[in-house]
């Protein structure tokens, strides 16, 4: 099949792309917004020969999707570093643009930098776009937290409170622990996100072997950020900016959400629905009649329908979820906090008020008001209308039910 042919079939999504000869000879590597679009235009008729006779050599586009300009760009500069292809030898030699600097110490420093020639410290990059840059780093981070700062102080700084450093100024993390989160960014921006990948799951099994749960999770949930960004998918994306937004202890990959829907003084229900890793597990979504609390009262109903939930998982030793989401306001979330405290659960809780989409939050005397762009509001939105549905939709089958003759 012809080049140009073959380019017709890339997808429009973003990615990386890689040239190569016919003899799999890797020619160039570059990332796009739209593979299709960027990977044609390098065959649009331009000036210059020595562009036109890199391109001749040009048979074959393999090509990556990505989607978030973030994963692009780490994954073009990773492969540019491993396969060294020498179309790309600009990009690599540039000084102009910035780079990522890991400094030799024993708690080392990761930030970005143009660095000096002499520089004894590690260097990745260049990177052509800095905010895209920041933002890449950013998530790293989240991932494998580091410290950035240049000096060593005695108290912890604000990226410690945001689980965004592991505190080696005031003594919260071993040389050795600490040189392990680095050794780890140092593998992902070098391409060899498999030993990344493979380190954790030796970890996580060792700790679930040696009933050690907690630290388990952890590292399932590193397995998980690292796999989103690399392979991008988007619900998991949300995932990781909701942990972020709420300043949550764990990547909320099971979210649970509680709906009342009323109808009468006698067929108020509540349901209870399940999403995993953002997508709805409907052989887990649960349903109740109010059998004890009074219609008229919301807060009652609440309470009655996350004690029994609550309370049965307590019992059957159940694994709760990472996050509760209480369709309501400010009263309804401490009434759900209320409830579970009585039942000894620790779970994280938040409310979304319908009539602002405000979002609120244990100990905030105000909520947090999200863009109505922001993806990490869309799933709170999603799971909250899916718990209303869900209710509303039990709600009708009992009312249709009480008409039918007997």
């Amino acid at each position: 099949m012809d080049i140009k042919e073959r380019i017709k079939k890339l997808p429009l999504s973003s990615g990386v792309y890689i040239m190569k000869s016919q003899h799999n000879e890797v020619l160039y590597i570059g990332k796009a917004s739209s593979l299709r679009k960027r990977v044609k235009s390098h065959f649009v008729l331009r000036k210059g020969m020595q562009t036109h006779s890199f391109l001749n050599k040009v048979a074959e586009v393999s090509f990556i999707t990505c989607d978030t300009p973030q994963q692009a760009l780490i994954l073009e500069a990773a492969l540019i570093k491993e396969k060294k292809p020498k179309h790309n030898i600009a990009l690599r030699d540039s000084k102009s643009y910035p780079y990522i600097e890991i400094t030799n110490e024993d708690f080392p420093r990761v930030f970005i930098s143009r660095p000096k020639k002499n520089s004894k410290n590690f260097i990745f990059g260049p990177y052509p776009q800095t905010k895209v840059l920041k933002s890449a780093l950013l998530l790293m981070r989240n991932i494998f937290p580091y410290r950035s700062c240049k000096n060593m102080g005695k108290t912890s700084c604000l990226f410690f409170h945001l689980n965004m450093c592991l505190g080696p100024c005031v003594g919260k993390v071993s040389v050795i622990e600490y040189r392990q989160n680095i050794k780890n960014i140092r593998e992902i921006l070098t391409g060899r996100r498999k030993q990344v990948i493979e380190g954790l799951k030796i970890k996580m099994r060792r700790a679930a072997k040696n009933l050690q749960f907690e630290q388990a999770k952890n590292f399932r949930d590193k397995l998980l950020a690292v796999d989103i960004l690399y392979k991008g998918k988007p619900r998991t994306h949300e995932i990781i900016f909701l942990k972020e937004a709420l300043k949550l202890p764990s990547f909320p990959l099971v979210i649970e959400a509680v709906d009342i829907s009323s109808l009468g003084r006698d067929n108020s229900v509540g349901s209870v629905v399940v999403f995993n890793e953002g997508l709805p597990d409907k052989s887990s979504y649960r349903r109740f009649r109010i059998k004890k609390a009074n219609s008229q009262d919301d807060y009652a109903m609440i309470a009655e329908v996350l004690k029994r939930r609550y309370l049965r998982m307590s019992q059957e030793k159940r694994v709760f979820p990472d996050l509760l989401i209480i369709d309501g306001g400010r009263g309804h979330l401490s009434t759900a906090l209320k409830v579970l405290n009585s039942l000894g659960v620790s779970v994280p809780v938040i409310s979304i008020a319908k009539e602002n989409e405000e979002i609120w939050l244990p100990q905030c005397k105000c909520p947090l008001v999200f863009s109505r762009s922001n993806s990490s509001l869309h799933l709170i939105q999603r799971i909250r209308d899916e718990a209303h549905r869900f209710a509303g939709q039990y709600q009708k089958f009992l009312h249709e039910k009480k008409l039918l003759p007997r």
